[in-house]
């Protein structure tokens, strides 16, 4: 039998080639986490001495420091907080927004496109413009220093991605399903628990996954709700290590935002492989 022959090497160099592309994309993207891991083993002396990547005298002194907390605080109460509103906009977000996708997409009403419009349209609107009128409603509700101003709008569809996002799924479900179901005596309910949600579940889950990463690094709208220091997320967390001295704690800052990191990357890692099949089907026509 004859030897099998060899590929010629200019066949494997454009492989090469693209594999050596792909690691030094990924090196790019990774490097500011490398950066920011590897900076918080300086100590603060290195901050503006040390330009390498590495620290000359690695410690792990900066998290010792975060975890005796802030100000009278322990940091496992920003850390509470911070799980609290994400959770909490998880659960609003994937509620609400289900069922009103859910009637903009299988029920026959009046004025149904114009809402659908309408809602779209609030994409457009930038969040600043909204700023001061929901201020005057919760102040005058005496809800100021509370959860419930982050919390309320997670619960009452206002995030109108995620209701399109949803939408677009539903669309894509055969009505055949609903059609049969309505033959067995189900109504919008039992067809909404039973048939609808279980199919949608990729949509479900990225728009779990984009509300909790919202909603824990939301810095904006804590700064104008919240007063009491205990209440605080840990994005206020992060600016009390810089303005509870004349000079700013860099090590301890950039220790806590790594830990900060660590449950957004970890949420991120368990539900991925749902993302892409989520977001794909924004873009489909129904």
């Amino acid at each position: 039998m004859n030897a099998p022959r060899r590929r010629p090497l200019r066949r494997h160099i454009p492989t090469a080639i693209w594999i050596i592309g792909i690691v030094a994309l990924t090196a790019i993207v990774l490097y500011p986490l490398l950066w920011m891991v590897s900076a918080s083993l300086k100590p603060n002396s290195e901050f503006g001495s040390n330009q390498g990547f590495f620290p000359e005298n690695p410690t792990f002194d900066n998290f010792v420091k975060v975890m005796q907390g802030i100000a009278g605080i322990p940091t496992w109460k920003f850390f509470l907080n911070s799980l609290l509103l994400g959770v909490g906009a998880v659960i609003g977000t994937v509620i609400s927004s289900s069922m009103a996708a859910y009637a903009f997409s299988r029920i026959t009403f009046r004025g149904s496109k114009i809402l659908f419009a309408a809602m779209i349209g609030t994409l457009l609107l930038p969040f600043h413009v909204l700023i001061i009128p929901q201020y005057i409603i919760f102040r005058n509700l005496g809800l100021i220093d509370t959860f419930w101003p982050l919390l309320a709008g997670k619960f009452l569809a206002t995030e109108a991605f995620f209701v399109f996002l949803m939408v677009q799924f539903i669309r894509n479900l055969p009505r055949e399903l609903d059609e049969a179901a309505r033959i067995d005596g189900c109504g919008h309910g039992r067809i909404f628990f039973s048939i609808t949600l279980p199919l949608i579940k990729p949509a479900l889950i990225t728009s779990s996954i984009f509300a909790f990463i919202w909603s824990w690094n939301d810095f904006l709208g804590p700064l104008l709700y919240l007063n009491s220091p205990e209440k605080y997320p840990l994005p206020l967390a992060l600016r009390i290590f810089n303005d509870q001295t004349s000079t700013s704690d860099y090590g301890a800052t950039i220790a806590i935002s790594v830990l900060a990191l660590l449950p957004v990357m970890l949420f991120f890692i368990l539900f991925q492989r749902f993302l892409v099949d989520g977001v794909a089907t924004q873009g489909l026509k129904g």
